[in-house]
């Protein structure tokens, strides 16, 4: 395979994340109003180890680390898009 056809592998493939992470922060900002009306916090240590660990056993050996770290970043970019989420909704 040629790196050009490689190139377009990719940019398909990341069209499909992108597609996904916007779907899943959909997701999280239902969960960010269902918490601010259940006066839950946004943080959850536990559940997020759960999710890791999850993540880890699904992946081959050789990427689990690699995959959890990129999944720590999306837990994080969550919260956050979860802590606008209820300033927008309580109007801040």
């Amino acid at each position: 395979m040629e790196l050009t056809e490689y190139r377009e592998r990719i940019d398909a493939l990341d069209r499909e994340i992108i597609a996904l992470l916007e779907a899943r922060m959909d997701v999280a900002a239902g969960i960010a109003a269902y918490k601010q009306d259940a006066g839950l916090a946004i943080l959850d240590t536990a559940r997020e180890q759960v999710k890791l660990d999850a993540v880890r056993s699904q992946c081959r050996k050789e990427t689990a680390d690699l995959i959890a770290d990129v999944f720590t970043a999306i837990l994080a970019a969550s919260r956050s898009h979860q802590a606008r989420c209820m300033e927008d909704r309580h109007g801040g």
